[in-house]
Order: C-alpha cells, then sequence, then structure tokens
C-alpha cells in the first residue's frame, strides 16, 4: 500500500456512476416494486452502502477509510429500460474515496441484478465510472 501517513487530512469526495439495462418486463416489475426478492432498489441502496464501507476487503491495496457520509440514488430510464444508480462517499481523511464510490455502484447494480435476475438473466451492467472527485493533492476532477 502506498504511505499515506505524512498526508494531511482533508475532505475527500467521489461521486461513481453506473447502469443496469433490462427487458420491459423486469424493468416494469422493479419500477412497480412487485419482484419477488422484495423493494430491490431499497435492498440494492444498502448494499452500496454496505459495499462502500468493506472496499478494503476487496480490493487488496486500498486502505480502511472511516466514512463520514455516504448517500445512493438512483433514476429510472423508461426509454432504454434502464436504472441508473450514483454513489457519493465522503471521508476526512489523508487519502481519497474513488474506490469506496466505484464499489458502491457496482455491488448496487449487482444487487439489483441479483433480485431481478428471474424475469431477465441478459441484463447489462455498463459504464460504471468516477464522475467527480474533491480533495487531495489532485484537486478537482471531473469526467467529461
Amino acid at each position: 500500500m502506498v504511505d499515506v501517513g505524512t498526508k494531511p487530512a482533508t475532505r475527500r469526495v467521489a461521486r461513481a456512476r453506473g447502469r443496469i439495462c433490462m427487458s420491459d418486463q423486469a424493468f416494469a416489475t422493479v419500477h412497480r416494486g412487485t419482484a419477488k426478492k422484495g423493494d430491490v432498489l431499497g435492498v440494492a441502496r444498502v448494499a452500496a452502502i454496505q459495499a462502500t464501507k468493506r472496499t478494503s476487503d476487496l480490493i487488496p491495496l486500498c486502505h480502511p477509510i472511516a466514512l463520514t457520509r455516504v448517500a445512493v440514488s438512483f433514476d429510472f430510464d423508461p426509454t432504454q429500460h434502464a436504472i441508473d444508480i450514483e454513489v457519493t462517499a465522503e471521508t476526512v481523511g489523508p487519502t481519497g474515496v474513488e474506490m469506496e464510490a466505484l464499489t458502491g455502484a457496482m455491488v448496487g447494480l449487482l444487487t439489483i441484478y441479483d433480485m431481478c435476475k428471474a424475469v431477465d438473466r441478459a441484463m447489462r451492467i455498463e459504464a460504471v465510472r468516477l464522475v467527480e472527485k474533491e480533495g487531495g493533492k489532485s484537486g478537482h476532477f471531473v469526467a467529461a
């Protein structure tokens, strides 16, 4: 792991997004809240938050980070039968939270897949990416 012991503790924020595309039937199931496994987006939100807190257990060289805030939101795209996720992770510390935000987004989308796979096994997870990062020596990044 990189030594961050001499770096100052500053406010760090990262936002990551991703998307899951699915059949119209699966999309309607999530949108109406009628999935057999229960509240798809509620469970996916909790899974995404839990994943942000466990990132250093999953990514070998990530530092364990004390998160100060995690927010998860979803948007429906009915024209594409897709659900977008956005995860924001924040901390005050010597290293960034990009991996936490990205891990949260991916696990949230995987949870949607798991809860809907009985309806549509051909769902596609795509476009998982960092969209914004603030804090630290490298400053403010916003994806094009």
